[in-house]
C-alpha cells in the first residue's frame, strides 16, 4: 500500500520546485483521503487592492489543486503521465477575505482511467471549490489533459 503522507509531500515540493507560483502563494496540501484533496493558501501573499482574495490566485489554487489530485490519482496507481490543462472555466462568487481553502473531490473516473491505460491518454474533468464563513466564493471546472509517459 502507497502511503499518501509521502505522495503529499512529493507533490508539495514538485509544486513548489517546478510552479515557483505555488510557494509565492504559500499554496500547502492541508488533507488528501477518501479521494478529496484539500489545500489552503494564506490571504495575505494572495490579496488584491480591495483586501480580499485575488481572482488569479483563486484561479492558480483551484488550477493547482486539481492538477494535484489528478497527480496524486496517477501516482497511486503507479502511472508517470504529462498532465496539462486542456481548458478552465471559473465563476467568481463572493469575495474572499480569509485564507484560500480550495477542495477538489475526485469522484468517479473509472472510465477515463481505463481510457488512459487503454489507449494512453484520457481527460479528466474536474471541479474545485473555494469557500469561506460567508459560503461558496469561487468553483473552477477543469478539463486536465493526460498522457502516459
Amino acid at each position: 500500500m502507497i502511503r499518501t503522507e509521502g505522495l503529499c509531500e512529493e507533490l508539495q515540493e514538485t509544486w513548489h520546485s517546478g510552479i515557483p507560483l505555488s510557494d509565492a502563494m504559500e499554496l500547502k496540501i492541508a488533507a488528501f483521503e477518501n479521494n478529496v484533496l484539500t489545500t489552503k493558501a494564506a490571504l495575505a501573499p494572495n490579496v488584491n487592492v480591495h483586501g480580499t482574495a485575488f481572482a488569479g490566485s483563486l484561479y492558480s489554487a483551484q488550477a493547482l489543486t486539481g492538477w494535484g489530485m489528478v497527480w496524486l490519482q496517477l501516482k497511486l496507481l503507479g502511472l508517470d503521465a504529462s498532465i496539462v490543462i486542456a481548458s478552465a472555466q471559473i465563476e467568481y462568487l463572493k469575495p474572499l477575505k480569509e485564507t484560500l481553502i480550495t477542495r477538489c473531490d475526485f469522484g468517479a473516473h473509472h472510465e477515463a482511467m481505463d481510457a488512459l491505460k487503454e489507449k494512453g491518454k484520457t481527460r479528466f474533468k474536474l471541479e474545485c471549490t473555494i469557500s469561506g464563513e460567508k459560503g461558496l466564493a469561487s468553483k473552477f471546472f477543469g478539463d486536465y489533459a493526460v498522457m502516459l509517459k
